[in-house]
């Protein structure tokens, strides 16, 4: 008896211990964050604004002077984006000045009844069987909220778990994974749906000031509908596995928090300004956001090898001063990611990022792609360009993908996916991705105004034929 004393004293605490490990790895196996689907939105072709569109919509603007019409067309010409992007219909019939409340829900209903139903019919799922719903519209809140409409549409469960988001910015998609993915941690076998867009319709800027108008020329409508779940029984199915999910904000910071922001100009109209410290401001974030992640996703060898390189640079600092020069050690982001899935907040934006991460044309076009035929579609622009990385047929499994975007507050969430499968689905791009990317990435508007550059503003007016 003694003798079984002693063993099950000595055994007792190495079962419990194994008892916690087991049960630890069996919480992380159903704490996995997985993307069964995704469904970008493509508006029908009436919506688009064509070259001609754009310039008559420029000129009913009955507050703009001759100043303001040549830096608003040069912000176009320059601006990276084509004449196949889309818009509110409010905005296409000339109400852009008086849009009402069923303008903003008709635009958004357009796009929730399309994706939702495409996503649901493609992955054989019922509403019935979504247990969280994340809605994110930044510039519009209804009451009752959009998720309501949704519920009430798809005809949900009462105890669905719904979440409403406004005021996120260009950056809310992520954040809306990251409040899935801590639903996950302590609720096993849940099924969500994260549905991410903007409203134009009553966002549209009709005054003369230009830290305002600059919005005009990028945001276009468009969507996507997200399905994700940690049901380890559709692992098989998932086309992404998450990895990790970092967000910055410097909200703190006033001027972070004012670079970015809507509010009224001096006549009273609404509009969102872009000010002249947002560059500024999105590098701290960026580079904040970096040092986080960059751990996370990177080998310890790349790690070590900038560290290493970086320590080297400090001790030959003083002899560099009398004459020498060492260059700046650099991160090389490619010895861990596979894919760079960058926000499409602009040309500068996407030229910036890609500079400060060191990417080749190739990283890059999924980007700049996105922005000429899509456009700037706020926290949905990361999925149109996911979207274009597998239309290319480029994604395999095991390859990852590193995701950043920026948003107003101001923001900067970033992620790392895995690819669960091979994939090269047909999607948004479908009809359009094999003349991409195009041998001369010709710009329409540039060749439509673009002699308005060089153009004397003393005696600058836009002929007839162009309107």
């Amino acid at each position: 008896m003694e003798m079984i004393s002693m063993l099950l004293l000595y055994t007792l605490p190495l079962f419990y211990l194994l008892f916690l490990l087991l049960k630890f790895l069996h919480q992380k196996k159903h704490q996995s964050c997985y993307i069964l689907d995704y469904e970008c939105f493509k508006p029908s072709d009436d919506r688009k604004l064509s070259t001609k569109f754009c310039g008559k919509i420029i000129r009913r603007n009955q507050n703009l002077g001759l100043n303001e019409y040549k830096f608003l067309l040069k912000a176009i010409v320059s601006s990276g984006i084509s004449e196949q992007t889309y818009a509110p219909r409010n905005i296409l019939s000339g109400r852009e000045d008086c849009p009402t409340i069923d303008d903003s829900l008709s635009e958004m209903e357009e796009f929730f009844h399309d994706s939702i139903d495409k996503l649901l019919k493609r992955s054989k799922l019922s509403p019935s069987e979504i247990d969280v719903l994340v809605v994110n519209i930044s510039m519009l809140a209804a009451v009752p909220s959009l998720a309501s409409r949704i519920i009430n549409h798809y005809k949900m469960r009462d105890d669905i778990k719904v979440y409403n988001l406004t005021g996120m910015g260009c950056s809310a998609s992520l954040i809306s994974i990251n409040a899935v993915q801590n639903i996950f941690k302590t609720h096993k076998n849940v099924c969500a749906l994260v549905v991410t867009s903007e409203s134009l319709s009553p966002n549209w800027y009709t005054g003369n000031n230009r830290s305002m108008i600059l919005a005009n020329c990028l945001f276009r409508s468009g969507g996507c509908a997200i399905l994700l779940t940690n049901k380890v029984a559709l692992k098989k199915k998932a086309m992404f596995k998450l990895k990790c999910l970092v967000r910055t904000h410097h909200g703190a910071r006033d001027e972070s928090y004012g670079c970015c922001i809507q509010t009224e100009d001096e006549q009273g109209r609404i509009g969102f300004h872009l000010g002249k410290t947002l560059p500024k401001a999105a590098t701290r974030a960026c580079i904040d956001n970096l040092k986080e992640i960059t751990p996370k996703i990177l080998p310890l060898r790349e790690l070590l090898r900038f560290a290493v390189a970086s320590f080297i640079r400090k001790m030959n600092k003083n002899s560099s001063a009398k004459g020498g020069s060492t260059p700046r050690p650099v991160i090389n982001f490619k010895t861990g990611v596979d894919h760079f899935c960058l926000h499409t907040g602009g040309k500068a934006v996407i030229d910036g990022i890609g500079q400060s991460l060191c990417l080749s044309e190739y990283d890059l076009e999924p980007a700049r792609m996105t922005l000429h035929r899509f456009g700037n579609t706020s926290a949905s622009s990361l999925w149109y360009v996911l979207g274009y990385m597998e239309a290319k047929k480029r994604l395999k499994k095991g390859d990852k993908i590193f995701m950043i975007s920026f948003g107003a507050g101001f923001k900067c969430n970033s992620c790392m996916w895995e690819v669960v499968r091979d994939l090269g689905d047909t999607n948004v791009w479908e009809d359009c991705i094999e003349s991409y990317p195009p041998q001369n990435l010709a710009n329409p508007f540039m060749e439509t105004y673009g002699w308005i550059q060089n153009e004397d503003i003393s005696t600058f007016k836009i002929p007839d034929e162009y309107l």
